[in-house]
């Protein structure tokens, strides 16, 4: 199997497309930029959504649903959120068919136009303050903390697998609050709750930061973010926080009394993830023989492959492994026995292999009789002889030792890759290196934006743990106090 994916080495672009599509994680549909998702990869995003969830009600979220039509005039309101969109927008301007004249096809019907064009949700922010309005009359109906799991469009041009999908899943959360540092307290945790995600769930190391007046999300005064490494050193922004002020309470007219008796409007925040998690969960960490998944995010932890002749030998086998399948069940560790008999054991170790299965066993009646299985390790396949009684505590111990080596590769990867560079000249070297560049910069839109038009680079964050010096930035020498992360992106 792995002689069918192209090496990172060579096709780093091919590479991930064979492994999104040969690992069974989506396929390609018939309309333009969208994708299927596979019940393989829709196992790690439910894994990866109900790990959020329980983040989410922890920290005192709740779920609702707001409706994917949005109606035009709602993205008006907020100048900055309408030009931020308005290029991605998809728009539903009737409400029925009918058949053709020839009675051969189907065709708008022209009678049935929209009195007011409705927008497939970019977002929600508009819909939902609109909504909020109706809730919020006094600081007793606040704070709201509300997230959504839902679907939106993005008419994107340039498509990718999970990374730049023209629909995607995501979750979004929308907060009310009766101040402004309640509302940046709020983004802040936000950001801490996804850094905490990805590294320990996903084990991704990220760079937790702000971002500039120019990456900053359209509407918000201030965006957070945060920033993780992919293989090919590239940069992939693997989750936001935004500080939205008062400007949609402003544009829907959300105000409230507080507790002085004045009407005040309220301050927001949103954020979000999505389905892209798992373009980066498979950049970061797989090989040229197929994924390698952290197994807290596995749709399969353990496999089990029996190598027997005939019936009577796998029957025994299985008697022999139930026990044990069992016990790993009952400590939460997801276990399969892969007794098809249409396989060969080389094919099945292939297989799982490619699928990223963290722990693979192997145990055929020779291991029986000595009371022994093999145990094969996906992320460095290793391969050692344990005792069968007690190996449910072994692999327990195991994936999480797995899971932690998958962090500790990556955070050596990505920190091995970050240089700090103080002149033009060797800026211009270093961009055409895989990794993250660290720079002073003027602080200026005009100086980013520049830098980005010579050589495809942009600021993805300046870090919330900068310290500050005294320097020069990088591309006009005027004064600088601290470094920005440059690098190009997905």
């Amino acid at each position: 199997m792995a002689k069918d994916i192209a090496s990172r080495v060579n096709d780093y672009s091919q590479w991930y497309n064979d492994l999104v599509i040969k690992g069974g994680l989506a396929d390609y549909s018939s309309v333009r930029g969208c994708m299927v998702i596979k019940p393989y990869g829709y196992a790690i995003w439910e894994h990866m959504r109900d790990a959020l969830d329980k983040m989410f009600k922890d920290t005192g979220h709740v779920n609702a649903y707001f409706p994917l039509l949005i109606p035009k005039s709602f993205l008006s309101k907020e100048a900055s959120h309408v030009d931020g969109f308005a290029k991605e927008c998809a728009v539903v301007t009737h409400y029925r068919l009918k058949n053709s004249a020839d009675g051969k096809s189907v065709i708008v019907d022209p009678d049935a136009k929209l009195e007011e064009e409705l927008i497939i949700r970019p977002t929600s922010e508009t819909i939902i303050w609109n909504s909020y309005k109706n809730w919020i009359q006094s600081y007793r109906d606040l704070p709201i903390l509300i997230n959504q799991w839902a679907n939106v469009v993005r008419w994107e041009m340039r498509t990718r697998l999970f990374l730049r999908t023209a629909e995607f899943l995501w979750q979004e959360g929308h907060t009310a609050h009766a101040t402004a540092s309640e509302a940046i307290a709020e983004t802040e945790k936000m950001l801490d709750v996804y850094a905490t995600f990805a590294e320990e769930f996903m084990a991704l190391p990220v760079i937790r930061g702000k971002k500039s007046a120019n990456e900053r999300f359209a509407g918000a005064l201030d965006t957070y973010c945060i920033e993780a490494m992919m293989q090919d050193g590239q940069a992939l922004q693997a989750g936001t926080s935004h500080f939205l002020g008062q400007n949609f309470a402003k544009a829907f007219d959300v105000q409230f009394l507080n507790k002085e008796g004045k009407q005040e409007y309220v301050w927001a925040s949103s954020w979000g993830v999505s389905t892209r998690l798992i373009g980066a969960l498979i950049m970061a960490h797989s090989d040229d023989d197929g994924l390698v998944l952290p197994p807290k995010l596995a749709p399969l932890q353990v496999v089990i492959v029996p190598i027997a002749k005939g019936e009577e030998e796998m029957k025994k086998l299985f008697e022999k492994c139930e026990p044990l399948m069992q016990e790993l069940k009952a400590k939460g560790i997801s276990v399969k026995f892969d007794d098809d008999d249409t396989k060969r054991p080389g094919f099945k170790f292939a297989e799982h292999e490619l699928k990223g299965v963290p722990v693979r066993l192997a145990m055929g009646m020779r291991d029986y009789e000595a009371g022994t299985v093999e145990v094969a390790r996906r992320d460095t396949k290793e391969k050692s002889s344990q005792p069968f009684n007690g190996v449910a505590g072994y692999i327990e111990n195991l994936l999480k030792e797995i899971q932690q080596n998958i962090f500790n590769k990556a955070k050596a990867f990505r920190d091995s890759h970050i240089r700090q560079v103080n002149s033009w000249e060797d800026f211009l070297k270093q961009i055409e290196a895989p990794g993250f560049i660290s720079a002073h910069w003027d602080g200026t839109p005009e100086t980013e934006e520049k830098i980005k038009e010579l050589t495809k680079a942009t600021i993805r964050c300046i870090p919330l743990d900068n310290k500050q010096e005294n320097g020069t930035c990088v591309f006009s020498g005027k004064p600088s106090k601290e470094r920005v992360i440059f690098a190009r992106a997905y």
